[in-house]
């Protein structure tokens, strides 16, 4: 246990190395979750099977969508990131873009 809590303080040290990959990776995933949200509220349905599960469980979406993404920041090297940063980016892109079409119609 010991050792698991000292893994955990040195990621603490270490979340200052590639904060910029850490910060992009959170602040994607609570895009996603502002975009999902208001997606929901403007009556766009869900694809995502988890998350259409999710929703139905207000507290259990918000730590998925939010404080999850936190904790894997939080541990993970900024470099092991970049391939969930480049996921991300295209699934807020992907938002972004079925709400343009939704709103333009």
């Amino acid at each position: 246990m010991s050792r698991i809590l000292a893994g955990l303080w040195d990621s603490t040290a270490t979340f200052k190395k590639c904060t910029g990959e850490k910060v992009l990776f959170i602040l994607l995933g609570v895009l996603d979750l502002v975009l999902t949200l208001v997606a929901i509220n403007l009556g766009l349905s869900e694809i995502n099977p988890l998350v259409i599960y999710l929703i139905q469980i207000p507290a259990l979406f918000v730590l998925v969508k939010f404080f999850i993404p936190i904790i894997i920041a939080w541990i993970s090297p900024g470099k092991l990131l970049l391939p969930s940063i480049l996921l991300l980016a295209l699934v807020v892109i992907w938002n972004v873009k079925e709400l343009a079409v939704f709103l333009v119609q």
